[in-house]
């Protein structure tokens, strides 16, 4: 029994001092030989150049092309009203009918003064006549002769003040007739049948405005201007004549509006209590779906920018200082960081100005295992930019630096 026990004590101390010695040699082999960790995978985009066409997007309100208040130039008591109100009415229609008898009557008795003024001239043409031959014999005195003249030349005289009073009070016969100064759609009648006017008084009786075209009034502030001009004088935009501009619009709800409009002319003068400049533009309106007063909103045509940059806003961050960055794989696929210029959002994208150069691989997935400096195994994310011109709309309110 004592050697059976003995047996298996060492038989239990050999397995165990066998285990040590292999456990030994495995530490040994692993740290001779350490495991090295996989580079870390990241996505990237390549970086292109691209031609884009900037816009700006500016809010404004429609006004009518043209305008006319309708006032009467005669007074008297409006006995007609000859149009509908919120129709479409043509230049000379006539509107209201204001009682004519008392211009009538002044028409009337006008035409008998002329008619007096002309009976009248008979009789002095013949005398300065006689007189004329009279005066040559000495038949007449030459003081004769002179009255019969002056009598004859206060006859043509009265003859013509006669036919301005004529013209005058026929003027004022046909002011009577309150007719259309131009075409348009007339508003509501402020006066009804019955209601006593005024010549040239303060209160139109109706207003007609020309709906098709229409103007659009938009603001763009003094800071986006000058940004503009500089872009312009350096060569990074190219622009076609302005007052050629294309400029579409935006409704109130959201929905684009069919035809396109052009840039008339920016204001001279600065608002100096809001620090903007005034744009107006000019659509058709056949539908006659812009109204005036309606807010819209102007997407117009900044320029052309044939080699611009796009970075996905994906791809850049910010750092302390507020500096725009960028992580982008360099040679020997290791990570570089970049300080780069921003001048504005495009959709998702940021338009970079410096920092970036076509060809370089910006890392816009996994930023979290990109260390500057660490080595990266760089794979392609989503697709290339296209050659196709991307439309830039861009609201003044989204700051960049």
């Amino acid at each position: 029994m004592q050697t059976i026990q003995k047996f298996k004590v060492i038989t239990a101390v050999g397995l165990f001092l066998g285990g040590m010695m292999l456990t030994g040699c495995e530490q040994q082999s692993l740290a001779g030989n350490p495991a090295q960790a996989p580079a870390p995978e990241v996505g990237v985009v390549v970086v292109e150049q691209q031609r884009v066409s900037l816009t700006t997007e500016l809010s404004g309100r429609t006004s009518a092309y043209l305008i006319a208040e309708v006032r009467p130039q005669v007074g008297g008591i409006i006995q007609k009203r000859l149009f509908t109100e919120g129709t479409d009415v043509k230049a000379g229609q006539m509107l209201y009918q204001i009682d004519p008898s008392t211009y009538k009557a002044a028409y009337d008795s006008a035409i008998a003064v002329l008619a007096r003024a002309e009976a009248n001239l008979i009789p002095a043409q013949l005398k300065e006549e006689r007189f004329r031959d009279l005066v040559k014999i000495n038949a007449v005195s030459q003081q004769d002769y002179d009255d019969a003249s002056a009598a004859l030349k206060l006859a043509e005289a009265d003859i013509l003040s006669a036919k301005a009073a004529v013209q005058s009070a026929r003027i004022n016969l046909d002011y009577t007739t309150v007719k259309a100064p131009i075409s348009g759609r007339i508003g509501r009648s402020s006066v009804t049948t019955g209601a006593l006017v005024t010549a040239s008084q303060a209160d139109p009786l109706a207003t007609i405005q020309q709906l098709d075209p229409v103007y659009v009034d938009v603001t763009q502030s003094t800071s986006e201007l000058l940004r503009l001009k500089r872009n312009l004088a350096s060569g990074l935009l190219k622009s076609n004549d302005p007052q050629q501009a294309q400029v579409k619009l935006v409704l109130e709800d959201g929905t684009p509006y069919d035809h396109p409009g052009t840039m008339k002319f920016s204001e001279v003068t600065v608002n100096q209590s809001t620090g903007s400049v005034t744009l107006r533009t000019i659509f058709p309106n056949p539908e006659h779906l812009l109204l005036p007063g309606m807010f819209v909103r102007a997407v117009v045509e900044e320029g052309v920018n044939d080699q611009a940059i796009l970075a996905p806003q994906r791809g850049i961050s910010r750092d302390p200082s507020g500096n725009a960055t960028a992580l982008v794989v360099g040679a020997e696929d290791k990570v570089e960081a970049r300080v780069i210029q921003v001048v504005r959002t495009i959709g998702d994208n940021w338009l970079v100005s410096e920092g970036l150069n076509p060809g370089d691989r910006l890392i816009v997935e996994g930023l979290q295992r990109a260390r500057p400096g660490t080595t990266v195994r760089p794979v392609a994310f989503g697709s290339k930019p296209g050659s196709e011109p991307i439309v830039a709309v861009v609201r003044p309110a989204a700051a960049s630096k």
